[in-house]
């Protein structure tokens, strides 16, 4: 509590009696010194009750337009308070905004004596990428002698999402497709709430089991089967090895991945499905987490996605002024695998049957290297280990290495998991321009062809992951090369 200039003038004006009361021995000044002292004591335990009886009935909030914005982006912010009486005292609000973001103008309100509401709205911009958390609000009580201030615990949280690409296309040569997974059905019958089958009654059946208003309709017991509910598991790859940094800044391969892996796991979260996450760099495996559900596994792979940058440079393409850095997992120094213990022994044995056997141990020992070697072949025999048979395998990546790329496909075929792939041209990420649009398209139409082998695997769907303009620009240039080979 603070006295205002209005108090220090009554105080002085008391001081100055006291002052002439002793000079010119008058007993009437000393009680008019005493009468303003009693009246500014009995003001200032009103003032003191008043805050009390305010702070008891004040509900303040402040209320941002969106939890969640992207990066630059501006959303009205409201500062409200309500009291459950109209205010005996004037009170002012000042918001709390962080200071990773900046206000048009001051968020601030005033409540006037003898009203009970107020509110006041400003445009917040969010310019910085985070996680931001607003300061509690400043509320000054006043009577005119004296003033208080103290905080409002308000401090709701707006989280800054990277600025990602504008139009991404998923699909499949131009024409693009939704990746949600819908609806899986079990193919198994039991207790559930989709229904299934109606078939006639056989002994062994549960009462609880027939359809009574088939049964009516159709003169014979009848039971009805119903979808038992499930949930698939699916696993996200998402690959941010250097090669990913291609594209203009803010428009990367990773940048057109990672919006399409947060709508997988948008979709995941919505039908409640178990969600697990393995990010690949070059040195391997950067982040694991195994298939779960809840909130807080949602927004941790969540936040892991939106944290992503291209292992060895800064997250534009060029290297990091840090040499030696690393962000693979830490674990134990690599040691020999069984095959090559093996391999170690038969070769120093002179035993014909060893000597029979070597080709076969050499040759499951160079495909135990080239796990080693391919950081993305090796996380996805990682995410394969013991998985669930039911599990939807999603890989995201580019297509700079055909070879390994069909090589990982037909590893997780092998384990049973039905794969999408998710692929970003190399050809529309390219930094120098469109350059020739014959030899752009020609290049597109190769990665469209690799793409289509891919997707006539067996349980392997393969889209492509693409800039909208780029992608139109280019298909507009192959179409146009077929109309003049027509004419």
């Amino acid at each position: 509590m603070r006295p205002t200039r209005q108090i220090w003038a009554v105080g002085a004006i008391a001081g100055a009696l006291a002052v002439l009361a002793a000079v010119f021995a008058r007993p009437l000044l000393l009680a008019a010194t005493a009468l303003l002292g009693a009246w500014i004591l009995v003001r200032q335990l009103l003032f003191v009750r008043g805050v009390a009886d305010t702070v008891d009935s004040l509900t303040v909030r402040q209320l941002p337009a969106a939890n969640t914005v992207r990066a630059n982006a501006e959303i009205p912010v409201t500062l409200e308070a309500t009291l459950d009486a109209p205010a005996r005292l004037l009170l002012s609000f000042e918001g709390g905004v962080p200071t990773g973001a900046s206000a048009a103008a001051p968020l601030s309100t005033v409540l006037e004596p003898g009203t009970a509401t107020t509110r006041e709205t400003t445009a917040v911009s969010w310019p910085v990428a985070g996680r931001h958390r607003f300061d509690p609000v400043s509320v000054t009580a006043s009577d005119g002698l004296f003033t208080a201030t103290m905080p409002a615990e308000s401090r709701p949280s707006v989280t800054v999402e990277p600025r990602g690409p504008h139009t991404v296309h998923v699909g499949r040569g131009g024409d693009e497709v939704s990746i949600a997974q819908g609806e899986h059905e079990a193919g198994q019958r039991g207790p559930g709430l989709e229904p299934a089958e109606l078939r006639e009654y056989v002994p062994g059946d549960s009462a609880d089991e027939i359809d009574w208003k088939a049964t009516a309709r159709l003169n014979t017991l009848h039971v009805r089967e119903y979808e038992t509910e499930t949930h698939r598991p699916t696993m996200l790859i998402v690959d941010h090895r250097g090669g990913l940094a291609a594209g203009p800044p803010g428009e990367s391969k990773l940048a057109y991945l990672r919006e399409v892996a947060l709508a997988v796991a948008a979709n995941a979260r919505e039908l409640d499905d178990p969600l697990g996450l393995i990010a690949v760099g070059d040195e391997g495996i950067t982040t694991r987490i195994t298939p779960t559900t809840g909130p807080a596994a949602y927004l941790s792979i969540r936040r892991r996605l939106l944290d992503l940058e291209p292992t060895g440079t800064d997250g534009d393409g060029t290297p990091p002024e840090t040499a030696g850095r690393s962000h693979s997992i830490p674990g134990p120094a690599p040691s020999p695998t069984r095959p090559r213990t093996a391999l170690s022994a038969l070769e120093n044995s002179r035993d014909a049957f060893a000597r029979t056997l070597e080709p076969y141990y050499a040759a499951r020992t160079r495909y135990d290297v080239r796990f080693d070697s391919e950081p993305l072949l090796g996380a996805v025999r990682t995410a394969l280990g013991g998985q669930d048979s039911r599990q939807w395998t999603v890989i995201c990546t580019d297509d700079s290495d055909p070879e390994t790329l069909y090589e990982t496909v037909r590893f997780a075929r092998a384990r049973g998991s039905e794969v999408l792939l998710l692929l970003t041209p190399s050809v529309l990420f390219a930094t120098d321009g469109v350059g020739d649009p014959d030899r752009v398209a020609d290049s597109y139409l190769e990665f469209e062809e690799l793409r289509r082998d891919l997707d006539r695997m067996d349980a392997v769907t393969a889209f492509e992951v693409a800039p909208q303009e780029r992608l139109s620009a280019v298909l507009e240039t192959t179409r146009s090369r077929s109309r003049g080979a027509i004419r």
